[in-house]
């Protein structure tokens, strides 16, 4: 064994002992084993693979009581929360949701893509006006300002957080600009600090998105209720979830009012026909699924963290595989995807497929995520050939835009780096579970001498 890995195998032992030091306080107890009860020989190459015939906590999450709370719904045939509209499961979930966020309102809508552009409506942001975003999102959020035919402003990210990088937002801004859409993307907090700053700086809106930050927490605030408004999605894959839905929560009467009125068509609590929106609206099968669901969701998000630190910490010491950067004012995420940076110089240059193929073989699957940037998707050709768009922005201002949608790191994250763990179940796994990610990756380290031999 060279000095190397004789090196490795003393940090491993350290970080194990950290590890345990960990899940003694949060009164978990992590298991051991797995490189050194292995063969040398990796899983791909006809080795023993670290996990073998094991199954992850299955998602989304069900048991009797959301059973019971959806049949009960059912069974009142009051399936729209117009019919309860005070005291149906919609409602209810509105009450309970903006209770456990802290915050005073909750609008309840029927996805997180709905949720965003209600609340780009709510604002007055339409023809003519700018929005900046990240490119390394779902469409949905891109969609909520498209729809309201604004101009979505693509910033890159940074590297380490995969979040929006607030130094060239702060050069994306113009006359038209209105509001900043920050992604806490794999539900960790954006750099809101600076964020809140620019805003200030400019008089600008800030929509948080947190579609996947549920009870995640920023300087003792909740995600969602840092900015003006926060969009939540409830989609099968959240962490908090209901097969589709979304919601809003804010702490403005005036605005969350806003936000009802457009997500009920135009329509007002009052019944008067104000304004344009669509119909938005939750149904009470959702907000029955919701209800009973948040009964464990605490739990839940207290226990993905709880697995996210043990595997920050088993990973401390391997240098080609580099969690996500948590801000500086993170206390918590949803933790809803644990992301990691892969740094193929540190194995031997071999390719993210070739590790990734070779972590399979060790029992673990672990995902690139996004493909490609929304910088580079069809759309952006589609609006600038658009005569709405022609009409209410120059020819200079269009050209600029495309000059500028270039984003270098988001396109290196997405083709070479993101690994990414799919969280809303794995992470609710044991700390054996837990055990066997890090130590499939440590093998895939020790043993990196081997993937050059690995084939697609």
């Amino acid at each position: 064994m060279d000095m190397e890995n004789r090196e490795l195998n003393r940090r491993r032992f350290i970080g194990a002992v950290s590890a345990a030091s960990a899940g003694l306080v949060l009164g978990v107890s992590p298991a051991f084993g797995g490189v050194t009860d292995t063969k040398d020989k990796l899983a791909i190459l006809g080795g023993n693979p670290v996990r073998k015939n094991k199954t992850w906590p299955q998602w989304p999450y069900v048991d009797e009581k959301i059973v019971k709370s959806v049949t009960k719904t059912l069974e009142s045939r009051l399936w729209s929360r117009i019919n309860n509209p005070v005291n149906g499961r919609v409602a209810a979930f509105e009450k309970e949701w903006a209770a456990m966020l802290d915050a005073k309102y909750c609008v309840a809508t029927g996805s997180g893509t709905q949720a965003l552009n209600t609340c780009v409506e709510a604002l007055g942001i339409g023809p003519g006006d700018e929005v900046i975003t990240s490119p390394y999102t779902d469409m949905g959020t891109i969609a909520s300002i498209l729809v309201s035919r604004a101009l979505p402003v693509l910033v890159d990210i940074d590297r380490e957080s995969f979040q929006l990088d607030p130094a060239i937002v702060a050069k994306r801004i113009t006359p038209n600009t209105k509001a900043i859409i920050p992604i806490h993307i794999m539900g960790q907090p954006c750099d809101m600090d600076h964020i809140l700053a620019i805003a200030k700086k400019h008089n600008l809106y800030v929509i948080e998105d947190a579609c996947q930050a549920h009870l995640g927490q920023f300087r003792g605030k909740r995600l969602g209720t840092i900015g003006d408004v926060g969009c939540f999605s409830h989609q099968s894959s959240k962490t908090i979830c209901c097969g589709e839905g979304g919601s809003i929560v804010g702490n403005s009467e005036e605005l969350m009012e806003k936000c009802y009125t457009v997500h009920n068509h135009g329509t007002s609590r009052k019944g008067a026909d104000e304004t344009i929106g669509s119909k938005y609206r939750m149904n009470e099968l959702e907000g029955a699924v919701l209800v009973a669901q948040l009964v464990n969701a605490k739990e839940q998000w207290k226990r993905r963290n709880e697995n996210a630190a043990f595997l920050t910490s088993g990973l401390k010491d391997c240098p080609g595989v580099v969690p996500q950067k948590l801000y500086d004012g993170t206390e918590s995420g949803s933790f809803y995807l644990y992301a990691m940076g892969y740094r193929k110089e540190h194995f031997n240059n071999v390719d993210r497929k070739v590790f990734l193929k070779a972590l399979s073989a060790e029992g673990v699957d672990i995902s690139p995520y996004i493909s490609n940037g929304l910088h580079r998707a069809p759309w952006v050709d589609h609006i600038l050939g658009l005569k709405e768009y022609k009409a209410m922005y120059s020819p200079a201002r269009l050209k600029q835009y495309r000059e500028e949608i270039d984003c270098p790191v988001c396109d290196r994250i997405c083709t070479e780096e993101m690994l990414m763990l799919w969280a809303s179940g794995p992470l609710l796994g044991t700390k054996a579970d837990m055990s066997d990610i890090v130590n499939a990756i440590l093998k895939l380290y020790e043993h990196r001498d081997q993937l050059s031999r690995v084939t697609l």
